[in-house]
């Protein structure tokens, strides 16, 4: 397994360029890093690279810019939902507004589609 560790000052980068775009938040998962937009996990960070989510709808965008899968495991047979995003889009606030604008609606999707958690089961009140 890949060690997903992020250095402060790309972490720092990061936020200062998706932020300018729209708010963004970040939670540290699994030694990496995600990135949320409207309370949609929609970029991924491990060993200093920025992923963004994939579907079919813009998958074809990283490919076409040369990009691959964030592979964990290392196994090109079981890739992640993310793709290596372009260091030209992540410097250019026109193009990062419209790739992170594909990415959160993939992830707007996957969670659309995505099955109910099941709720806990609310607790007995004592008779007063």
């Amino acid at each position: 397994m890949v060690t997903m560790a992020v250095s402060v000052s790309f972490r720092t980068y990061l936020l200062e360029q998706l932020g300018q775009v729209r708010p963004v938040t970040t939670r540290p998962m699994f030694g990496g890093l995600t990135f949320f937009a409207e309370g949609r996990a929609f970029a991924l960070v491990a060993q200093d690279t920025l992923y963004f989510k994939v579907d079919d709808s813009n998958r074809a965008d990283f490919v076409a810019a040369g990009m691959g899968p964030f592979l964990p495991f290392g196994d090109p047979a079981k890739p992640m939902q993310y793709y290596e995003l372009p260091e030209d889009v992540l410097e250019d606030p026109d193009q990062l507004a419209v790739w992170m604008a594909k990415a959160i609606a993939v992830a707007a999707r996957a969670k659309a589609k995505a099955p109910a958690k099941p709720k806990a089961p609310a607790k007995a009140k004592a008779p007063a």
